[in-house]
C-alpha cells in the first residue's frame, strides 16, 4: 500500500476488521517491520488524538518517529506554484517535500480544508504534493476532504459493540457548533459506512448536503426524529456548509438550529443506540453531558482504536516496503 487516503485503499474490509483485531490482541506482534524504519508525521494543524495514537502505532511497530510541527519552529511554507515568494514565506513546499522524504520512510500528513477555496480544498492541493514529490509510502491523518484513519477505527468501534443478528442502523447527524468546521470526519465516515454492511442514515438540515462522492447513494432524512427512529449507533458530528448546492456558501455556518444538539430525548427515539463522536467535542452544543457521560457513550473506546487502525495501515505500508 502506497497510500492511504480513500476505503478503497484499505482493500477488503472484513480482512481489514481481521488484522486490526490481531493486532489488538498482540500490539508488538509485527515490531520486526519498523526495525531502522522511520515514520515523519506532518503536522499542518493541532492534534491530540491523531498525533499521539499514530506514534504509538508506529512505536508498536518498531519503527522510530520524526514529527514536524509546520507553525512552531519551521520556516513557514508556501503552497501555491508562480507566487513571488517576497513576503514572510520563506521555503517552499515542492523544495521542502523531497528533503522530507530524505529523512523517512513513511509520511503522514495532517492539514485542514482553508474553507475559502472549495476547488482547492477539494484536489487535496497540499495532499497531492506530498503523494506526487516525496518518493514515500503517504496517509493521511486528517486533510482537507478525508479522515480515513477515524473512519477505520469508528468502524472498528461499530464492529465490537454491535452484538445484533442483523445489520444495525447506523446515523450520521449534523449537529450545531459555534465556528465553521470541515467536511473531512462526516465525509469519511460516510464513505467507510457505506462500504461496510450497516443500515446507513444521513440527517442534516436541508443546504448541508454532503458531496456525492462521498455520501453517494447513501439514504439522506431530513427529519432528524425519523432519521433516529430504531438506530443502534448515533453518530454526531458538526460540519460547515460543504456548498454543493450552493458553491457560494462553502465553509460558511448557514444553519444555528441548536435543536439539533444531541440530548436525552432524542437517543429516547433511538433502539437504546450507542452514541459516537471522534472527539474534541463541544459539550452542550454538539451533545449533552448526560448523554457523553452515559453508559451508551463509546467515545472513549473510539478513541482508543485508532491506534489499531493506523497500526493496520502502517504495518500495511512496512509489508510494502519489504
Amino acid at each position: 500500500m502506497r497510500k492511504f487516503i480513500n476505503v478503497e485503499d484499505i482493500g477488503d474490509l472484513r480482512q481489514a476488521l481481521a488484522e486490526a483485531q490481531e493486532i489488538k490482541n498482540d500490539r508488538f506482534k509485527y515490531q520486526h517491520l519498523g526495525h531502522n524504519k522511520t515514520l515523519m508525521m506532518i503536522f499542518f494543524n493541532n492534534s491530540l488524538r491523531t498525533r499521539l495514537s499514530t506514534q504509538k502505532a508506529a512505536m508498536n511497530l518498531g519503527m522510530n518517529v520524526i514529527v514536524l510541527d509546520v507553525n512552531a519552529g519551521a520556516w513557514k511554507l508556501e503552497t501555491e506554484r508562480g507566487v513571488i515568494m517576497d513576503g514572510d514565506k520563506s521555503e517552499h513546499l515542492l523544495e521542502a517535500i523531497p528533503v522530507m522524504g530524505c529523512y523517512c520512510d513513511l509520511i503522514g500528513v495532517r492539514s485542514f480544508a482553508g474553507l475559502s477555496d472549495r476547488d482547492y480544498d477539494y484536489a487535496e492541493t497540499v495532499l497531492q504534493q506530498f503523494i506526487k514529490y516525496s518518493g514515500r509510502p503517504v496517509f493521511a491523518m486528517e486533510t482537507a476532504t478525508v479522515h480515513p484513519l477515524q473512519a477505520f477505527a469508528d468502524l472498528i468501534t461499530i464492529e465490537e459493540s454491535w452484538m445484533g443478528s442483523e445489520r444495525p442502523k447506523v446515523v450520521l447527524t449534523w449537529a450545531p457548533h459555534c465556528r465553521a468546521l470541515p467536511q473531512a470526519v462526516p465525509n469519511s465516515f460516510a464513505q467507510w459506512m457505506r462500504a461496510a454492511d450497516v443500515d446507513f442514515v444521513v440527517t442534516h438540515p436541508r443546504g448541508y448536503e454532503l458531496d456525492p462522492r462521498f455520501v453517494g447513494d447513501a439514504r439522506v432524512e431530513y427529519d432528524q426524529r425519523k432519521a433516529f427512529e430504531g438506530a443502534d449507533f448515533i453518530y454526531a458530528k458538526n460540519w460547515s456548509n460543504p456548498g454543493v448546492t450552493c458553491p457560494a456558501d462553502y465553509g460558511k455556518i448557514t444553519c444555528e438550529d441548536r435543536s439539533w444538539t444531541v440530548d436525552t430525548e432524542h437517543m429516547s427515539w433511538t433502539n437504546h443506540a450507542k452514541f459516537m463522536h471522534c472527539l474534541p467535542v463541544r459539550r452542550n452544543l454538539i451533545v449533552t453531558d448526560d448523554v457523553i457521560e452515559s453508559p451508551d457513550s463509546i467515545v472513549i473506546p473510539e478513541a482508543a482504536n485508532r491506534e489499531i487502525s493506523c497500526s493496520v495501515v502502517i504495518k500495511r505500508m512496512l509489508e510494502a516496503l519489504s
